[in-house]
């Protein structure tokens, strides 16, 4: 058995929440604690966090790590979120955290966030959410910053966007605003409008929400307080406008009275309220469901499974692969072509294991860039590598790190581009060493891989790789002529002997 510890540096609040793992009995929550500390206003509106807020933040995560200390956890992590990843002094933050509480703090990217609220959503409780993703369901993430709608059909993601239309973001803009009691929600609703009725234009043109599933930090909590006049069997949009009838009805104190939450979380949860109902309305959902997770559950499932505490459910890898496809798709990329691509570089990353010291993440990542290889061309044929790198870079692929996506965006690059150790290292400044080797690996073999099918005309049956010794063996059964594919492939060759020191040979089985 072990205890974990997930910290979460959140926009609005810190939260501890303290589990117990172990492969007989799973994970088991023992404690939680939250203090309420508004980062987010500060971030948004500022660009800063204040040196008051950092001094109240590290008082409070201090006292976290001597309860951990106390309790003897054997393992944490402490993430930040929105507020420190948009702040302009986030590695002051970070330093001060470390030595003023003793913690080591790093920072989620948006999409390491969302795919970890995803991951608890998947695990709380794994039976409704297969049943639902089924059919069309969208996963709606409210966060401080920005909220991410994840569309799901036949038990696959299909594509996920991100809005600036967080809770607490919107509610800045209404504090400026200053719109009247009478007006507010349809002020609000002009405010978050525009760019729901895009998202509606380009991804629910052929996709009809059925069902939805929310990840929200106040909602969740409302819900379960409302009195039982309002509460119906089964969550649907009447849910959702009977949440905001109490809202309307009452006083600010009085709707803080009856679902015992303080007069500002009220004024937030309303404000996410609105959201959901205007997701509602641009689309035919059904059946709601508020499996009421937070950021310190997803923590605590992505380590037990990382550790083997709890068992693989949901293939996660395979929405990630999913989510790629769609982006690919969106961009005309060649299905066909990715397809014979993805097969050869998978095959010598295989057949190289001993060679290259990469892991299962890396053949991930590998697998994206024959997905995305030249979802570039659909801007610029001329400028297909650094098309291809702006595209990857400004888009969301779920349940990658930023670092990895830069990683996959630049190997798409340099496989059109000529690749230069020193240029490549001067300008990935957010790289560090061991992320530039694993590109310079990546690169050599898409390069080596397209080389082989550089025609684009899918000439091999049959493609067998083997590594003897220091070369690695390509055996070509077909027919055709392959001397433009021969003479492109030992040109790409020298730069992968240059990698890996080993030498790429064809060999054909069939000969015209």
């Amino acid at each position: 058995m072990k205890t974990f510890a997930a910290i979460d540096i959140g926009s609005y609040e810190l939260e501890l929440k303290l589990f117990e793992m172990s492969v007989k009995n799973g994970i088991k929550q023992i404690d939680s604690i939250r203090h309420q500390i508004d980062l987010g206003t500060d971030a948004y509106v500022s660009d800063k966090i204040s040196n008051a807020k950092l001094d109240e933040m590290c008082r409070v995560l201090k006292e976290y790590k001597d309860i951990c200390d106390a309790m003897k956890i054997d393992d944490y992590a402490a993430y930040c979120t929105s507020a420190v990843r948009e702040a302009s002094n986030s590695a002051i933050i970070l330093d001060r955290i470390k030595l003023r509480s003793g913690l080591e703090a790093s920072i989620l990217s948006n999409s390491e966030q969302r795919f970890l609220h995803y991951k608890a959503v998947a695990y709380r409780d794994s039976e409704i959410f297969e049943d639902m993703v089924k059919e069309p369901t969208a996963i709606l993430d409210i966060g401080g910053s920005s909220i991410q709608v994840s569309l799901f059909e036949d038990g696959k993601l299909i594509t996920t966007q991100n809005m600036m239309l967080g809770v607490l973001r919107l509610a800045e803009r209404m504090a400026h605003l200053n719109a009247r009691t009478s007006r507010y929600e349809d002020v609000l609703a002009e405010l978050t409008d525009t760019q729901l009725s895009v998202f509606k234009k380009l991804y629910l043109k052929d996709f009809t929400i059925r069902n939805l599933i929310l990840v929200d930090d106040y909602i969740s909590k409302a819900y379960t307080r409302l009195p039982a006049e309002y509460v119906s069997q089964e969550l649907d949009t009447d849910s959702v406008d009977n949440l905001l009838r109490i809202m309307r009805k009452h006083t600010l104190s009085e709707v803080s009275r009856i679902l015992a939450l303080p007069e500002d979380d009220v004024t937030l949860c309303h404000i996410s309220t609105i959201v959901l109902k205007r997701i509602c309305d641009i689309s035919d959902v059904k059946r709601i469901w508020i499996p009421g997770v937070t950021l310190g559950d997803g923590m605590a499932y992505d380590y037990a499974e990382a550790h083997k505490f709890i068992s693989k459910g949901h293939d996660f890898e395979a929405d990630i692969i999913s989510s790629a496809r769609a982006l690919a798709r969106k961009y005309m990329g060649s299905k066909k072509r990715g397809e014979t691509l993805e097969s050869i570089a998978l095959g010598i990353f295989d057949a190289m294991k001993k060679k290259h010291g990469l892991g299962a993440r890396e053949r991930l990542m590998l697998r994206i860039t024959t997905i995305l290889h030249d979802c570039g061309k659909y801007i610029s044929m001329a400028n297909l590598g650094e098309c291809s790198y702006n595209i990857i870079m400004y888009s969301e692929i779920i349940g990658l790190s930023h670092t990895e996506r830069e990683i996959v965006a630049n190997v798409v690059k340099y496989n059109h581009l000529e690749y230069s150790y020193r240029d490549v290292w001067e300008q990935s400044s957010d790289l560090d060493e061991r992320a530039c080797l694993i590109m310079a690996k990546l690169i050599a073999i898409l390069r080596l891989a397209n080389g082989l099918d550089r025609s684009h005309k899918q000439k091999f049956k049959d493609v067998k790789i083997s590594l003897k010794d220091d070369e690695l063996i390509f055996t070509l059964d077909t027919q055709v002529d392959i001397t433009l594919e021969k003479g492109l492939f030992y040109n790409r060759a020298e730069f992968f002997d240059e990698v890996f020191s080993v030498h790429p040979i064809i060999r054909q089985k069939s000969q015209v």
